[in-house]
């Protein structure tokens, strides 16, 4: 008995239905319970949040009914029924053309064709960012495969309507506007929850070292063009103000010039009309004030002599006598 007793207390014993207890009294049935228990409360806890950040919207899935999440910070689920799928909402970015980890050329997708027939290897940026959560999650298994091979056949159809030149040189914006607005109406036939951002020509250049030598010379050419044509332009945007200037002196002078000719001939009419008056007045006298005046401006150091009429007294005068300048 004392035996028994003994290896009672260190194994437990069993119950009349056979349940093995321990040395507290608890059946292991009772442990299993208590341990679901708090799985299952702990599972409550802390299945019933979930976080989401600044840049993350979520799709919350209710017996596969789904509903978007956009407001930031702790939100609250009902546990095993209701699953959360988060979605990145920044602004995300892929290449085309070329590796940006080994930043090697992909040919197979920067070799393209021009509209003149020339082989050109162009390599593409695309920033997109998913718009709507909800068909980010369920309209499409992967809509950046999707994104990239829509991307894919626009840059194609779009390079393939420029010549080489232009894609090379001095069509690159117009050709990437082109690209992002065909992208943009093939993604909204889609439907699938992305937005493009932005599309960018990283590099263009000839598939052959000859054939790019030849146009970095071309468009060496174009850039010493448009620096001959900004040095004429700035040289005419100088010269311009200072012509202009001097041909408003030769006009202002020329207003002076034609000013001071009027007023000396209304001055001269004025004195004119003056000694007529004078000369219907006194017709003699005044032809002779005319005489002796136009003789003394003429010759102003000469001295006339005057003989009497009898021919008997002569007298010499000054001629300043006569014009009464020597009063």
């Amino acid at each position: 008995m004392a035996g028994d007793s003994f290896r009672n207390r260190k194994n437990g014993f069993q119950t009349m239905d056979g349940n093995k207890m321990t040395p507290a009294g608890m059946s292991t049935g009772k442990i299993i319970g208590i341990v679901a228990l708090i799985i299952v409360v702990l599972i409550g806890v802390f299945g019933s949040t979930y976080q989401i950040r600044e840049q993350e919207q979520a799709v919350l899935i209710t017996l596969g009914k789904a509903q978007p999440v956009t407001n930031p910070g702790l939100h609250f689920k009902i546990p095993l029924i209701q699953k959360v799928k988060k979605v990145n909402t920044t602004i995300q970015g892929f290449s085309i053309g070329y590796n940006m980890d080994s930043n090697t050329t992909n040919e197979a997708e920067s070799l393209m064709i021009t509209s003149d027939y020339n082989f050109v290897n162009v390599d593409f940026f695309v920033e997109y960012r998913f718009g709507d959560p909800v068909k980010a999650v369920y309209a499409s298994k992967n809509p950046e495969e999707i994104l990239r091979n829509i991307s894919q056949s626009c840059i194609r159809s779009v390079i393939g309507s420029y010549p080489v030149d232009e894609v090379l040189t001095t069509g690159k914006n117009e050709i990437q506007a082109a690209i992002k607005e065909m992208i943009m109406q093939d993604l909204e036939k889609q439907d699938i929850g992305v937005q493009l951002v932005n599309i960018t020509i990283q590099d263009s250049e000839p598939p052959t070292a000859e054939v790019l030598e030849a146009f970095k010379a071309v468009e060496t050419a174009k850039q010493g063009k448009e620096t001959a044509l900004n040095n004429a332009n700035k040289y005419r945007n100088e010269q311009l103000p200072l012509a202009q200037a001097q041909a408003d002196g030769v006009i202002k002078d020329a207003e002076a010039n034609k000013t001071q000719r009027i007023n000396e001939a209304t001055a001269q009419v004025a004195r004119f009309n003056a000694m007529y008056e004078e000369y219907i007045k006194n017709p003699t006298i005044t032809r002779e004030r005319m005489f002796y005046e136009a003789m003394e401006e003429i010759l102003p150091d000469l001295k006339v002599i005057i003989e009497s009429p009898n021919g008997d007294i002569e007298t010499i005068y000054p001629i300043e006598s006569f014009s009464g300048s020597g009063n």
